[in-house]
């Protein structure tokens, strides 16, 4: 039978990647999708404890938590094809934008 804390655990290693995957990679692509790991972890949590509480909040929460994902992946790409025309690369550490 599956617990709780195998729900745990899937989600302590989707964010683990996540985390990684944000701190380590240049890519801007890749930090995007590290960041939609981060998220899918947060609805892991939040689904796995409205089922053990027998809530449905925590379901509720986490479809609020896929939309905000779904516009942060639409702003995101938009900028990033932005930034792309302007520069020419989607490398992290090569974009400065903001500076002067």
């Amino acid at each position: 039978m599956i617990t709780i804390n195998h729900y745990m655990a899937v989600s302590a290693a989707l964010l683990l990647i996540g985390t990684v995957g944000v701190m380590t990679r240049r890519n801007i692509v890749v930090i995007l999708m590290s960041i939609e790991l981060i998220l899918n972890a947060v609805n892991v949590n939040l689904i796995a404890f409205s089922k053990y509480h027998n809530q449905v909040t925590g379901q509720v929460f986490a479809i609020f938590v896929i939309a905000v994902a779904v516009a942060e992946a639409a702003v995101g790409l938009g900028v990033l094809i932005a930034m792309f025309r302007n520069k020419g690369t989607v490398q992290a550490d090569e974009v400065d934008l903001l500076k002067w």
